[in-house]
């Protein structure tokens, strides 16, 4: 199998993380029933964690679609391997790294992890391209 495929099945569960994660940390600070209900209505604002969790998990949403349209393209086309391999794995290595350094509040490193996400879909799509 490609490693552009495998990093798009790891990045599933990556996904799972952070929805699992934030989903925690929402439902430990709105309680149970909040959880378990429709949800209607005007929510209180997160606290700190869940609300960095939330952050966290809203900017994944923001690059997985591109990973996953550069992964399958990748694929589809046949062109595996090389820049867009490191590209892949240097997208999830870095949304991996991203997590963590939200969640506790690191600054300037956690824009680096981000960029460099960003850097692994610049080189897929170089791959993707040329």
């Amino acid at each position: 199998m490609p490693a552009e495929l495998v990093v798009l099945a790891l990045s599933i569960i990556l996904l799972v993380v952070h929805i699992a994660l934030q989903g925690n940390l929402a439902t430990r600070e709105r309680g149970i029933d909040w959880n378990a209900g429709p949800r209607d209505g005007e929510a209180k604002p997160l606290g700190t964690m869940a609300g960095r969790a939330q952050r966290a998990l809203d900017n994944f949403k923001e690059t997985w679609p591109a990973f996953i349209a550069l992964a399958l393209g990748l694929s589809v086309i046949d062109e595996t391997g090389g820049i867009g391999a490191l590209g892949a794995w240097l997208w999830l290595i870095a949304r991996v790294a991203y997590l963590p350094l939200y969640l506790f509040g690191v600054r300037y490193v956690r824009s680096i992890a981000f960029l460099t996400s960003m850097f692994g879909l610049a080189l897929m799509l170089i791959r993707f391209l040329f």
